[in-house]
């Protein structure tokens, strides 16, 4: 199984890569995880993940300027139907708009925009930084099998992913007002949390990305 990860300049590629190579001897399945820039190597891979760290505007730029890698991404996911995971900004990226200095386009997979976390309590601190537990909704794609309610992941944002459609969230946080921490639609996945980080309960979300059959 070929993993690619996108690079455009923006997000932890090594610690990601390490992560998906860790997650792939730990279910004992043959990964090659491949962090490239190259479409036509995307293009070809069997999963690819999208990482992102920074500001909506400055990642979807990023982006754009790799050539053919919007392309690639939109045939690997709406055409080919492979699995895809858009991490932090990445996962961002999947909306409509982001609302981060500015009114910015995304990439228009998962309908929503990206909006300021507006805790409406001064002692929760943006952003928001740190451990928090999620609130799994029921996952009929098992992204979160294996892993309790309340499980800790990791969290660096200012600003959240607000979806159209609710029916798309698989996770929450509360932090004041619900924070989405992970959604799916169709083959796409997103997480805001960082699996990468998230010690063993990432893991074994990458895991699950890795035998996920959408």
């Amino acid at each position: 199984m070929r993993i690619a990860i996108v690079d455009y300049g923006s997000g932890n590629l090594r610690s990601a890569a390490k992560a998906f190579e860790r997650a792939g001897e730990d279910r004992a399945t043959a990964v090659e995880v491949l962090v490239t820039s190259d479409a036509e190597a995307v293009a070809k891979a069997d999963r690819v993940v999208l990482p992102g760290v920074g500001a909506f505007a400055d990642c979807r730029a990023g982006l754009g300027a790799v050539d053919g890698m919007v392309e690639a991404l939109t045939e690997f996911v709406h055409h080919a139907g492979r699995p895809f995971l858009g991490i932090c900004v990445g996962m961002q990226l999947l909306a409509d708009r982001g609302l981060e200095h500015g009114d910015h386009a995304g990439l228009g997979w998962i309908g929503g925009e990206v909006r300021a976390i507006e805790p409406g309590d001064p002692r929760m601190k943006v952003p928001h930084m740190g451990w928090n537990a999620l609130r799994i909704k029921e996952d009929p794609a098992d992204l979160f099998a294996g892993i309790n309610d309340g499980a800790h992941t990791y969290f660096v944002h200012s600003y959240g992913f607000v979806p159209t459609e609710r029916s798309c969230i698989l996770a929450e946080v509360d932090y004041g007002p619900a924070i989405v921490a992970a959604v799916r639609q169709g083959n796409i996945a997103g997480t805001q949390f960082h699996p990468e980080k998230s010690q063993a309960v990432g893991l074994r979300f990458i895991a699950n990305f890795l035998s996920w059959s959408p």
